[in-house]
């Protein structure tokens, strides 16, 4: 049963038989709208769909017309980048000549909560100046730099626990940044009644 102001209200019921033999009343699908007059909003770290709804709408209750304009996210949560499921890139550095990425890798996939882990190695070319015979001379140096993201559901687990994971596998380790939604751009469809 849907109140009246409910945007499935107005939709046909429709009986349907499931496998086991029950038969079960739903609603048929609802269309997304087509969105039209839109602007943007740059997601920022504490947004909520509900206070964009009224801010936007003046109407908590209208923040699904965010994700009807947004279909690319599957979840509402999705939409602001408060899943549980997350990627964070952790910049490391090793001491040694070639770092154990098969162990470090090997560690935190062994980890709860780890789905994935990618070990990214980027080459910069920097100049520097040497002292050459007497003369000062400008060379390029190659000069890497290292992180590794991993995708993990922080239900499980916590990127400080993962930061030690790659401490104890011989790594510096500097704090994570989070590849999120913060400061990525929504859709905000004008606020129209159907």
């Amino acid at each position: 049963m849907f109140s009246r102001i409910s945007r499935y209200h107005k939709l046909p019921d429709v009986v349907t038989t499931d496998s086991s033999g029950r038969t079960l009343a739903s609603k048929t699908l609802r269309r997304l709208p087509q969105v039209s007059g839109t602007f943007a909003h740059t997601v920022e770290d504490g947004d909520r769909l509900d206070h964009l709804a009224y801010k936007y709408y003046q109407q908590s209750r209208n923040w699904w017309r965010m994700n009807d304009a947004n279909p690319e996210f599957l979840s509402p949560q999705a939409l602001l980048g408060k899943e549980p499921i997350v990627t964070d890139r952790f910049a490391v550095t090793f001491a040694g000549a070639q770092p154990p990425w098969i162990t470090v890798v090997r560690n935190l996939t062994q980890q709860v909560g780890v789905e994935a882990v990618l070990v990214v190695e980027d080459l910069h070319l920097t100049t520097q100046q040497v002292s050459v015979a007497g003369q000062t001379v400008i060379v390029n140096v190659e000069q890497f730099e290292r992180a590794i993201l991993v995708t993990y559901n922080q239900l499980n687990i916590l990127a400080s626990a993962l930061a030690s994971v790659m401490t104890a596998s011989g790594f510096v380790v500097r704090p994570p940044e989070r590849t999120g939604r913060v400061g990525a751009e929504i859709i905000i469809p004008r606020n129209v009644t159907g």
